[in-house]
């Protein structure tokens, strides 16, 4: 199938510069680019010009580039007039809370309400589509970090996401996935032979990609997880903690794909900028291996178990996302505990996901 072939289409792209593009989209036949755009977790919207929140021009085209981040979550109708299409080409982090999932919701919606096409680039989940890990969220805490009711770890790529967003959440929009070749649900973004390029500033590295999902629940709560540092989600600490006690007491819970090791950080931005942090580095030795979920609640756990008065776990909801969950962690339930509570749901969602799977 080409769908995008043969036809003159007026197009709106929503990618990011950070991504990587097939230059027969970034050409479109009409005059509209839509772009996502980001500061810091999200900085950049276009190749010429970072750190932008407004609207711009491309300097090549004068195609008019628009933020989809500050101001305007979602494109107006400024945005999308005369627009046959968009076309949604990001790589996303395969996480809950990973916003670049949210904005693809919102514009399918967007989309469907004005009788647009939507079409998705498949990217390749980089941890992979057979893992399904975390608590679901309650119905009740969806937000821009939190579109739909998911396990924090979903296993999907971003395009069988997008089915599942059409027909569970009922946007019905006019939905094209324009499908990967030769991926398969095992894979880890590794094993595609693809050059890694950060969707995101803090993502730099497959490891910290395997690694996110379970150290970013940390920060809310008043851990540094390594933002304004040279390795961001592969570290952890705050200037209350002894890396070197909780190191130790991480090896001695053998979480599987992963060692611990005293490793001491002073961000230059972020929490605790400027200030020395008693340090956790995470060491990645077996990414299948990784339930990184699992290794955020132990770490969450033991933070709140030693560092009861610096470590506020009520403050892991926005991104846990589950009431039961987050309670049973500040009342010091153990952590094997509120992961075999999550059971139920996995496996309902389990066979929900089933019926969008694109690849085998």
């Amino acid at each position: 199938m080409k769908p995008l072939t043969g036809v003159r289409f007026c197009l709106g792209l929503l990618t990011l510069s950070l991504g990587s593009t097939p230059a027969w989209v970034a050409k479109p036949a009409g005059k509209t680019l839509g772009q996502k755009g980001a500061k810091q977790a999200r900085r950049s919207v276009g190749r010429v010009q970072t750190g932008l929140d407004a609207s711009s021009k491309d300097p090549s085209t004068g195609l008019p580039i628009f933020s989809l981040y500050g101001d305007h979550l979602r494109p107006t109708d400024d945005m999308l007039k005369g627009i046959d299409a968009l076309v949604f080409d990001v790589q996303d982090a395969g996480v809950r809370f990973y916003t670049y999932t949210t904005t693809m919701g919102y514009c399918m919606e967007e989309a469907a309400k004005r009788g647009i096409a939507f079409y998705v680039l498949d990217r390749p989940n980089p941890m992979g589509g057979e893992i399904v890990e975390g608590p679901m969220l309650d119905p009740d805490k969806t937000a821009f970090v939190a579109y739909f009711p998911l396990p924090v770890r979903y296993g999907l790529t971003i395009g069988e996401l997008a089915g599942l967003f059409n027909a569970e959440n009922r946007i019905n929009c006019d939905l094209h996935v324009i499908q990967m070749k030769n991926w398969h649900r095992n894979y880890f973004f590794a094993s595609t032979g693809l050059r890694w390029i950060p969707p995101s500033p803090n993502l730099r590295t497959l490891k910290a990609a395997i690694l996110y999902p379970g150290l970013e629940i940390l920060q809310n709560a008043g851990v540094s997880v390594g933002r304004g540092t040279q390795t961001p989600f592969e570290e952890f600490g705050a200037p209350w903690m002894s890396g070197e006690d909780v190191a130790a007491e991480l090896n001695a819970r053998n979480l599987p794909g992963v060692h611990f090791a005293n490793q001491p950080f002073i961000p230059v931005s972020g929490l605790y900028a400027g200030q020395r942090c008693g340090g956790v580095g995470v060491r990645v030795t077996d990414p299948a291996a990784v339930r990184s979920m699992r290794v955020g609640l132990e770490i969450a756990s033991l933070m709140q178990k030693n560092y009861p008065k610096n470590f506020d776990a009520t403050k892991t909801l926005l991104l846990l996302g589950n009431e039961a969950t987050v309670q049973a962690l500040g009342a010091g339930t153990r952590p094997e505990e509120i992961i075999a509570s999550w059971g139920p749901d996995l496996a309902a969602f389990a066979q929900t996901r089933r019926k969008y799977f694109l690849y085998n």
